[in-house]
């Protein structure tokens, strides 16, 4: 791409992406000649090396996360499940009141997602426009309850127990596919080139900005950009564009969740999609990290995001193992449903009455409750 071609797409993207929702006194963000984010020589070597040499034929072999090393838990482990359930729960009672909805995203990634807004991501309920926070995108928008369910525990007033509980309504600020809570980022339709690629860009963009007031032990542009995938939005060519571009320009500050979960609204994955994502993604130039637990294996998810964290110069994919909800590695609990266990019927409806009744005894609360341990 050119340079010319990459300073008018940045700064149209990223007027878009910034342009704040309300009025505001602060003058207009002027935005500095840019050129790309590598050097040219660096960058026209790449791209010629790119160029020149076939990718090869044989699979290559994933990176498991870095597990063995324990990362310093916030919380006892007791409730750090008690909160992924209550996500889990309030996912499952919305999707169930409105006898319409996708119940299985939000509960094989309620963990990753606990995870990212309890320990891991910056931001601040109170002030949703601050600039320097964490981006949390989700691009599988039809589990949009684990977002809502995620923004209300995490205590944005956007999105409260009444917006739960008309989750999929009519004038609801909590639609099947979430489009109402702009400021907080959510999807355009399984697509990451408009919402997400401008983030990790425009970090880029603000820092050499704000370089002359950032210190080491005190930068004030240092934002993530974090995105769930799934495997449709895999199948689609526009994110494998906009993958590739982030390749490219070596966004270290992108990093994203696939959840290899081998099921679609149409059945398994089988029918349509079994290339190796971890090995195109490699050759795009991303860090490729394989979470095998992604139920369960928190110290695993929390090394696999310090590992991300660890790489300056590309993106990283996460890919980690769920089903409805748990992962296939793992031996049924009293939290998958009995029927509908790795079943494609999960994806996109309510669990119903028998099967609500099987989970729910290992779930003592009334629907939309949250245990005040949870709260706290």
């Amino acid at each position: 791409m050119a340079s010319s071609s990459s300073l008018t797409l940045s700064q149209a993207i990223l007027s878009r992406s910034t342009a704040p929702r309300h009025a505001s006194s602060h003058p207009p963000l002027s935005i500095p000649s840019f050129s790309g984010l590598k050097s040219a020589s660096s960058s026209s070597a790449v791209s010629v090396s790119r160029r020149r040499s076939s990718p090869a034929v044989t699979r290559l072999p994933v990176r498991a996360s870095a597990a063995v090393e324990t990362l310093e838990k916030t919380t006892d482990t007791e409730l750090v499940e008690k909160s992924i359930n209550t996500i889990r729960f309030l996912s499952i009672d919305a999707v169930e009141k409105a006898n319409s909805g996708h119940p299985g995203l939000p509960m094989g990634c309620a963990p990753m997602g606990h995870i990212l807004y309890d320990e891991v991501m910056k931001y601040n309920p109170k002030n949703p426009y601050w600039f320097n926070r964490d981006r949390f995108v989700l691009s599988a928008g039809h589990g949009c309850m684990l977002q809502y369910a995620l923004l209300h525990l995490a205590g944005y007033d956007a999105v409260k127990e009444e917006d739960l509980k008309s989750f999929r309504q009519w004038g609801s600020r909590t639609p099947g596919h979430p489009r109402t809570l702009r400021h907080l980022v959510s999807k355009s339709p399984l697509a990451l080139l408009v919402k997400v690629l401008p983030m990790p860009l425009a970090w880029h963009l603000q820092r050499s900005i704000w370089l002359h007031d950032n210190k080491p032990d005190n930068e004030i542009v240092d934002h993530y950009t974090y995105v769930i995938l799934g495997d449709g939005c895999q199948m689609e060519g526009i994110s494998n564009e906009a993958c590739s571009l982030a390749g490219h320009w070596g966004l270290g500050k992108l990093i994203a969740f696939y959840d290899d979960n081998h099921i679609s609204i149409d059945g398994d994955t089988e029918i349509a999609f079994t290339e190796s994502v971890d090995t195109r993604f490699e050759a795009l130039g991303w860090h490729v990290i394989w979470v095998k637990n992604g139920n369960t294996g928190y110290d695993e998810i929390r090394a696999a995001i310090k590992e991300a964290k660890a790489v300056k110069d590309k993106p990283t994919l996460i890919k980690f193992f769920s089903s409805f909800p748990l992962s296939r590695l793992l031996q049924p609990s009293a939290l998958v449903p009995p029927n509908k266990a790795n079943s494609y019927s999960v994806h996109g409806s309510a669990l119903g009455a028998k099967e609500l009744r099987t989970r729910k005894l290992g779930w003592p609360f009334e629907p939309f409750h949250v245990p005040e341990d949870v709260k706290k």
